[in-house]
Parts: structure tokens; sequence; C-alpha cells
């Protein structure tokens, strides 16, 4: 009698095991399963300078988001086309809700353009270092105002710097 309801303990304990990992593994998945991609732009302006003055920039966002992972590629223009510089980032993303994540930056790569670099890169490099230095990271947040998945288009707000880009999505 007694084996037997040693057996039958086990097997439950057993069974509830299996049906943990199981769970565990369901959500994993489903973690890991979101993807996004986007590529936005946006036109920066210095209002600080005088109408006219030469520091207008454009910027171009690819942002991928691949389960638990997230890529940045921050691309300075200015309104001649030529490269003003590109910051790289990459890290792990969560998402918070429904349209909003958060991007825990954890590499970044800065390159040189042409010219002066545009005062929205120098700010992002500069909030950027100062965490990565800091803390060994820089959280980048993320909040699609607005979507419209049969047309392909995105209005999305990136923080810290309070960036609003239209988007194109991306298949």
């Amino acid at each position: 009698m007694v084996k037997s309801q040693y057996w039958h303990w086990a097997i439950n304990l057993m069974l509830l095991l299996l049906l943990l990992v199981a769970a565990f593994k369901i959500n994993q998945l489903h973690q890991n399963s979101q993807q996004l991609m986007l590529s936005c732009s946006s036109e920066l302006f210095d209002r600080r300078l005088e109408a006219g003055a030469d520091d207008e920039h454009y910027l171009v966002v690819d942002l991928q988001l691949n389960g638990a992972k997230a890529v940045l590629n921050y691309r300075y223009f200015d309104m001649d086309g030529a490269a003003a510089g590109t910051l790289l980032m990459d890290g792990k993303v969560e998402r918070l809700a429904d349209k909003q994540y958060q991007i825990s930056i954890d590499h970044k790569q800065e390159l040189d353009g042409t010219g002066q670099m545009p005062a929205h890169m120098q700010y992002v490099s500069y909030i950027s270092n100062i965490n990565l230095n800091r803390d060994g990271n820089h959280l980048l947040s993320i909040e699609i105002l607005d979507v419209d998945a049969s047309k392909d288009y995105a209005v999305v707000r990136f923080q810290p710097s309070n960036t609003v880009c239209g988007c194109r999505l991306m298949h």
C-alpha cells in the first residue's frame, strides 16, 4: 500500500512539473514571437537658430524588434542628402503595453558623417553615453501613437529624445 501511494504522489509531482515547464515554454514562445520592423523619418530643425541657418537635418530611423532583441539605426542627413552621422544601437526589448516598448540598449556604435553633427545626434549620443557609462545600459522607449497596417504606416514617438516620426511598416 505504501509503494502504491509513493508512485501516485511521484506521478502527480511529475505531471505538475511537466505542466509548469509547458506553461513556461508557451510564455517564452509568446514573448519571443513579437516582431516589428519600421523605417521612420523626420525632418529636424534647431529652433534655437535663426531662420535660414544651415542646421536643418533629416533623420531616418530603422527599427527592428525580433523577440527579445532590438536593433536601431539612426541615420542623419543634411537637406542635400549628405550623410551627417549614424548611431547604431542594439539591446533587449520589453513590451510594456499594446503599443509601448522599452529597449535596454547595451551596445552603441557612432559613425561620423560630413559636416557638423546634428543637434539631435549630439543629444542622443550624449545622453546614451552617460547612461551606458554609468549603468551599462541606456533605456529608450517607443510609443506607437497611430498605426494603420492596411496602409503600412505608423506614427511613433521615441524617448528620451521626444522625436516623433512617420514610419513605414516593413514586412
